[in-house]
């Protein structure tokens, strides 16, 4: 196991009627700017009951955050915490919202380009404003960790920042909130948390044991919930599970001591930035053929989480490999999602632009940064 710092300041409130706390956790005099995105929070009724809970603040708002949130949209938020001198950030909804939010943030008081603060190595986060949170779906886990991704729709990017001072105060985590979500944003999130953990799990052995075992207990348990949590949309036990394992599987506590890998969510956020597709569709279709390419690199952890994770002990080496990643592609499946790009219209020919464009920024990924852009390609052109 290797060295490490781990620190996750944020204070989780959890279970059903935990906004009703929401008051107790911003100070008195706040300015506060709620963000949320496409309005779903006024049908479930989270946005009553949050508008409800700060009768005595200063509420400002700011709806519209996309669910790949937009640079371009996040600027307007920006200039309105600004002129209306915000001193408390409140996100009301999914990751999205919450990466946005982080974003805002961060450039309200940026001494540069805002944009720096994604595209420029070592841009300096300094002044922050503090955010809390209510969360409404279980996916990204950007409620306990200290990063966000966003989109920059003029240059088709979207490109990953973060600061430890970015870290929520609080997030309050309701699963009831979660029942009317569609099955197909359920199924996004479960597909995201899965993928959360093999990105630092399906490595290489470093002699952390308990690190493979949280990470694997993780990936049990969604394989468990998920496909129930589709069919069983007022299940409480079910979505707080889910809820949980999201949260679990990116607040920093997977990632400690070991290599971690990336890949498949760096050439995900292409196919977002290029195609438009959601986040845990470009994960779902990526992992499959990634883990075929770098079969042989992750051949120990390969076996270990195919033993572990899906009890496939029989049959040499290469085929049980190939047993476990066709299990993992068919489960994204059994959840509704499609795996292949031309199942989503996307043609072999419009992948070019991301080889090249990864090419240009000589990107080598992976946790050997052995994935080169031309085996980017080869992982591409698999996706078919």
């Amino acid at each position: 196991m290797k060295n490490f710092d781990f620190y996750n300041p944020v204070k989780i409130l959890f279970g059903e009627g935990k906004m009703d706390q929401l008051p107790m956790e911003i100070p008195a005099n706040a300015v506060i700017l709620m963000t949320y995105g496409g309005g779903s929070i006024k049908k479930n009724g989270v946005y009553d009951k949050v508008k409800q809970s700060l009768a005595g603040y200063k509420l400002l708002e700011f709806g519209g955050i996309e669910a790949n949130p937009k640079y371009e949209t996040l600027m307007r938020a920006v200039e309105l915490a600004r002129t209306e001198k915000v001193t408390f950030l409140l996100a009301v909804g999914g990751g999205s919202v919450l990466d946005g939010t982080k974003f805002i943030s961060a450039a309200i008081n940026y001494a540069g380009d805002p944009w720096e603060i994604l595209a420029k190595r070592g841009a300096v986060i300094e002044n922050v404003v503090p955010i809390g949170s209510v969360l409404t779906l279980a996916a990204t886990g950007s409620e306990m960790n200290s990063g966000g991704v966003i989109s920059k729709l003029e240059t088709k990017e979207k490109l990953a920042f973060g600061s430890p001072l970015l870290f929520p105060k609080f997030s309050i985590l309701d699963p009831t909130v979660t029942y009317s979500l569609p099955v197909t944003q359920i199924a996004n999130g479960v597909v995201d948390a899965f993928i959360h953990v093999t990105e630092q799990y399906l490595t290489f052995p470093e002699a952390a044991p308990l690190q493979d075992r949280f990470a694997e207990g993780i990936l049990q348990t969604l394989v468990e919930i998920g496909p129930q949590a589709l069919i069983n949309p007022l299940s409480y036990d079910l979505r707080a599970n889910l809820m949980w394992s999201a949260t679990m599987a990116l607040n920093g506590l997977l990632s400690c001591g070991v290599t971690t890998d990336w890949a498949t969510h760096m050439i995900g956020h292409e196919l977002t930035a290029f195609f438009g597709l959601d986040h845990g569709v470009t994960l779902a279709i990526v992992l499959p053929a990634l883990l075929r390419e770098a079969a042989e690199e992750k051949r120990e952890k390969l076996l270990q989480y195919g033993a572990r994770v899906w009890g496939i002990t029989v049959g040499t080496e290469d085929r049980r490999i190939e047993e476990t990643i066709q299990k993992t592609e068919s489960f994204f499946r059994s959840l509704g999602i499609k795996t292949k790009l031309s199942e989503h219209g996307v043609t072999k020919d419009q992948i070019v632009p991301i080889v090249e464009r990864l090419a240009d920024r000589k990107w080598k990924l992976g946790e050997r940064r052995s994935i080169t852009p031309e085996r980017v390609e080869r992982i591409l052109l698999a996706c078919f």
